[in-house]
């Protein structure tokens, strides 16, 4: 009963011709005016019914076709309607599987973004770019698929990318150790400090550039340099080989964001990030050698006007220390970038330049009567101050270099 009167308030019940007031109700002869339905009597003496043409029901414009009710005959041969109940009364029920299907399917494709898996070895295994500590809590990795935006004329990753790279991971790395609280891997005690940390040396050794779709895996690690600096290390390798690529070695201090000067390693800062330290060697054996000032009479080629857009700028208020690369680069003499590869720089930050400063990029090509080529160079504000000096050495491009599968260095703690 309940059922019945569930059904009955969406599928309206008409009495069944056989039904008991149909039985006490019988038609005579003559017509019968029903509420727009016409009977008469035919010369059989049955009754036939006519209907007034109506037409079909629209909903939302479109014609809706209903299908002939279905007719049965008793065994006199009678045709009659089958009383309607509550099962033949249900709605089609491939409609409702239909969108049962949809929702489970669309629950399924949200579970599978959330627990992503690679389905195949050459597939970012990092899809958010988190990456994760390794090897004792010491390291951290991070995967970076090349994209089609980030290689450049030689269908390889710019050096630009490569130093993108390792600055990204150098500060997840800060982030995932539950140190990073504001400006660029600033920790809770430097900023009580107003300190925040600079580059003041790097040296970067390229074996082989990544090309469009390669995954290369980042590790990095930091270690003591002196009393008041820290070193960071970077090891980049194919992720499907284990090839290395890229060797990077930095050295760091802290200067103060208000005045803008170098600062002494508080002990409070020290103890913070000490326990991250690792006791190993410099993955790139350092070049001793001096870099050389340039100045208008020892340069060869000078590039003037070059000024800071807003995006090179980055959360400190002071040019990105990737850009300064790129200015020293457009310098460098155009048939050395079109026949020969960036192998190598020493770079030397000498000093900061903000958003209004004007540039000067000065390089002198240094012929050691081989296919290899050294560059020295220098970045300097219009007003002679120095801002980077920089050594680059360039390679054949194309030429074969002996690839080998690198291994981080090991705690000598």
């Amino acid at each position: 009963m309940v059922a019945t009167a569930a059904t009955s308030s969406f599928f309206p019940v008409t009495p069944s011709p056989d039904s008991s007031d149909s039985k006490k109700k019988r038609l005579g002869n003559g017509s019968i005016n029903l509420g727009g339905i016409k009977s008469k009597t035919s010369s059989s003496g049955s009754l036939q019914v006519k209907a007034n043409a109506q037409a079909p029901p629209k909903i939302n414009g479109a014609k809706v076709v209903t299908p002939p009710a279905e007719v049965f005959k008793n065994e006199d041969g009678v045709s009659f309607h089958p009383p309607r109940t509550f099962i033949n009364q249900l709605p089609d029920w491939s409609m409702l599987l239909a969108a049962i299907t949809t929702v489970f399917l669309a629950a399924e494709k949200q579970w599978m973004m959330l627990d992503w898996k690679p389905k195949r070895p050459d597939m970012l295994v990092d899809p958010f770019g988190i990456g994760k500590i390794v090897q004792d809590g010491l390291v951290f990795r991070q995967n970076f698929s090349i994209r089609s935006y980030e290689i450049g004329a030689d269908q390889t990753a710019s050096i630009e990318t490569v130093m993108n790279h390792l600055q990204e991971t150098a500060l997840n790395h800060v982030r995932s150790a539950g140190l990073l609280v504001d400006g660029f891997g600033s920790t809770p005690e430097m900023c009580k400090k107003n300190l925040i940390w600079v580059v003041t040396r790097m040296q970067v050794v390229v074996d082989r550039y990544p090309t469009w779709g390669n995954v290369v895996q980042v590790d990095t690690w930091v270690s003591a340099s002196g009393k008041n600096c820290m070193r960071r290390d970077w090891l980049v390798r194919d992720s499907k080989t284990g090839e290395v690529l890229t060797r990077a070695s930095s050295i760091w201090v802290m200067m103060n964001k208000v005045t803008r000067r170098l600062s002494k390693m508080p002990e409070e800062v020290r103890g913070e990030i000490e326990p991250y330290f690792m006791n190993s060697e410099p993955v790139v054996a350092e070049d001793s050698r001096k870099l050389v000032k340039l100045d208008d009479s020892s340069a060869e080629f000078v590039r003037k006007g070059l000024t800071p857009k807003w995006s090179d700028l980055d959360v400190n208020q002071h040019v990105n220390n990737v850009k300064y690369i790129g200015w020293i680069l457009e310098s460098a003499p155009l048939p050395i970038l079109e026949t020969h590869e960036l192998s190598s720089m020493t770079l030397e930050y000498r000093r900061e330049c903000g958003r209004d400063s004007v540039l000067q990029s000065l390089t002198a090509v240094s012929d050691n009567g081989t296919d290899e080529i050294e560059c020295q160079h220098l970045l300097r504000l219009e007003d002679g101050s120095e801002v980077m000096r920089g050594r680059t050495q360039w390679r054949p491009k194309n030429a074969k270099i002996s690839g080998n599968v690198g291994q981080i260095p090991a705690d000598t703690a």
